[in-house]
């Protein structure tokens, strides 16, 4: 399952703020929930949007993730500087080849 996060940071939140916040994501959260493969964080042209790419076992476990990641305290901490109104949330199944 590949799951795509697209967003821009909510007003005043500086981009050294958020780096802070996804490396917490990404050593104290993502590699501990099961189905966990890899994340992968990218700041879109112009520096306004980011983009973080999680590949998981299964949609189950994706689902779960994310679930889960609003109850930890670095999820938490990293969602709430993301501009609610700009996040696009998508999971894909991937098909092999």
């Amino acid at each position: 399952m590949i799951e795509i996060r697209v967003f821009s940071l909510k007003a005043g939140v500086s981009e050294a703020d958020f780096l802070a916040a996804d490396v917490r994501v990404q050593t104290e959260f993502a590699p501990f929930q099961p189905g966990f493969i890899r994340r992968t964080t990218a700041r879109g042209e112009g520096n306004h949007s980011w983009l973080v790419l999680t590949l998981w076992g299964s949609g189950d476990l994706a689902s779960a993730a994310v679930e889960a990641m609003n109850a930890d305290p670095a999820g938490a901490a990293l969602i709430a500087l993301i501009d609610p109104a700009t996040e696009r949330l998508a999971h894909f199944h991937e098909l092999g080849g």
